[in-house]
């Protein structure tokens, strides 16, 4: 059947070529979807009062900081393709990387979504699906990796804010925080001193190197640092907020958005940051947060990434057409042994 299925370009090139037009229209269509969604319930006029009375230096900030933060969401997957053992040049890194997170943010379950995403572009590249898989679950040890680290310096530095957050008393707090540390530690040790792989419960495990494991700690750590920002200059713009109160609260959002899987976060962060600073206060920042970190780059993401089938699509027609007739011409030319 694998066999049959890489035949069928050989067979069929027009119906591969309407697949991935469909496929990239199909994209834009969920972009549209994902857009209505999250601006449901807002008034527009109110959205785009809010944009426009913004003061420049906080929206400005805002795009700086959501952009910094995707610029070094490039740099989970760039180093997760030398974990693989599969090194590519930073452009198509970057294209893959920001394409399939900008649309994986929106769609929830970020570990597929943006997984497949980012398998369509590595797979043409050379990469096969186990070297895949391996960029997928270091991009994803890398995203835990960072907010463990922010989560133990935001119950450090905030423990009171935590302890409103959370309900919980100091001493569960600092468990909680000595015991993220300890696993911190423990994961360096063992990328430190684990060499080669090791069986893991039926499954051949080998961690990174002690240098790509001290690289996931820091742009870890200054992505969730970067996004946390973006959020407080966002929130900056109607209400007095510190920098440290607004990231120990996106930290705890986080938490919960990892384990109930919303897209983007939607709902989650807004009842969190409105418990903290009371929700009809902050409401207009937490819509200029999403537009800006999650909206913007959701639209340009599903461009970008029907552009680029389209263009492959059309580099790869034109390939074909190129060399048919130079085959046909050699053929031609070619002397026939049956001849005498």
């Amino acid at each position: 059947m694998i066999a049959a299925l890489k035949r069928i370009p050989e067979r069929w090139p027009g119906l591969v070529r309407w697949l991935k037009i469909a496929l990239a229209v199909a994209v834009l269509g969920l972009a549209a979807f994902l857009l209505r969604r999250a601006l449901q319930g807002q008034d527009p006029a109110v959205l785009w009062q809010t944009i426009t009375a913004a003061p420049a230096a906080r929206l400005w900030g805002a795009f700086g900081f959501a952009l910094a933060s995707y610029a070094c969401l490039t740099l989970f997957d760039y180093l997760a393709l030398h974990y693989a053992g599969k090194p590519l040049a930073y452009p198509r890194v970057a294209l893959a990387s920001f394409t399939s997170l900008s649309l994986g943010h929106n769609l929830g379950f970020a570990a597929l979504s943006s997984g497949a995403i980012r398998y369509r572009f590595y797979s043409r590249w050379g990469l096969s699906g186990v070297e895949v898989a391996k960029v997928i679950l270091f991009c994803g040890a890398t995203v835990g990796i960072g907010l463990a680290m922010l989560t133990a310096i935001s119950l450090a530095l905030q423990p009171e804010l935590a302890i409103k957050l959370t309900g919980l008393s100091p001493l569960q707090l600092s468990l909680i925080g000595g015991g993220i540390v300890l696993l911190l530690i423990g994961y360096l040790a063992a990328c430190a001193f684990w060499r080669g792989e090791r069986e893991l419960r039926g499954h051949q495990v080998k961690l990174p190197s002690l240098r790509l494991a001290l690289g996931q700690f820091a742009i870890g750590t200054v992505n969730f640092a970067l996004v946390a920002a973006c959020l407080q200059q966002a929130l900056a713009i109607v209400a007095e907020t510190s920098y440290p109160d607004v990231a120990a609260a996106y930290v705890l959002a986080n938490l919960a958005t990892l384990v109930s899987h919303v897209p983007g976060g939607l709902g989650v962060i807004e009842t969190v940051v409105g418990h903290l600073f009371g929700a009809g206060e902050v409401i207009a920042g937490l819509v200029l947060f999403r537009l800006v970190y999650f909206i913007v780059p959701l639209i340009c993401g599903a461009l970008l990434f029907a552009a680029s089938e389209l263009f492959i699509q059309r580099a790869a027609t034109g390939s074909a057409a190129h060399d048919r007739p130079a085959s046909a011409s050699a053929g031609a030319g070619a002397p026939d042994p049956a001849r005498p």
